[in-house]
C-alpha cells in the first residue's frame, strides 16, 4: 500500500481504490487515469505543487480537475503570496515522497498547505492519485479536505 492509502486506513476516512494498468509511455497521467477508469476530466483531480515566491523550498499543493489549467495568479491569491511558478519535478518529488505522475495530495513526506478547487463539492465523489501510477482512490471533497488539512478555492484558469 501506499502511504496515502495507509493514511486513509489509519484514519478511518472513507474512500474506495480504483486501480489501472499504466502505459509507461503516456506521460498524461490524469488523462490516463480518467480514460482507464471511465471517468469524466472534471470529476479526476490532478495533484500540482508550487513554489512560493520563487523559492523552490517553500512548496504548496493544488489539486484541481484533470480539463482545467491551474491559474497561477488564483493559487497566488489562495496561498496569499505575490507569486507562485510550477514547483521542479525534483522538489516537487523529493517533498512529497511521490514519483511525478503518482503524487498523491495525502500522506506527502512533508505536510504542504493545500487547496482543493471549489468544483469537487459537485460531485458525490473525487478521483485523485493513490501514490502512484496507475492507481486512484476515490472520496468526498469534505474527506479529502480533512486528510489534507486543505481548504477549497478557485483555482482553474477560465
Amino acid at each position: 500500500m501506499t502511504p496515502a492509502i495507509n493514511y486513509l486506513k489509519k484514519q478511518k476516512i472513507s474512500h474506495t481504490i480504483h486501480s489501472y494498468q499504466h502505459d509507461p509511455h503516456n506521460t498524461d497521467f490524469g488523462q490516463e487515469a480518467a480514460e482507464k477508469l471511465g471517468l469524466s476530466l472534471e470529476q479526476t483531480y490532478k495533484t500540482l505543487l508550487v513554489a512560493m515566491n520563487g523559492d523552490q523550498k517553500k512548496l504548496a499543493v493544488m489539486v484541481l480537475p484533470v480539463s482545467h489549467l491551474l491559474s497561477l495568479k488564483k493559487a497566488a491569491k489562495a496561498l496569499k503570496v505575490k507569486k507562485v511558478e510550477m514547483a521542479e519535478i525534483d522538489a516537487a518529488q523529493k517533498s512529497s515522497g511521490y514519483l511525478i505522475g503518482g503524487i498523491s495530495p495525502i500522506g506527502q513526506k512533508k505536510a504542504l498547505p493545500t487547496f482543493i478547487d471549489q468544483s469537487a463539492v459537485e460531485w458525490d465523489v473525487i478521483y485523485v492519485s493513490g501514490g502512484k501510477r496507475g492507481l486512484d482512490i476515490a472520496l468526498t471533497a469534505q474527506d479529502l479536505a480533512l486528510a489534507t488539512k486543505g481548504e477549497l478555492a478557485d483555482l482553474r484558469d477560465e
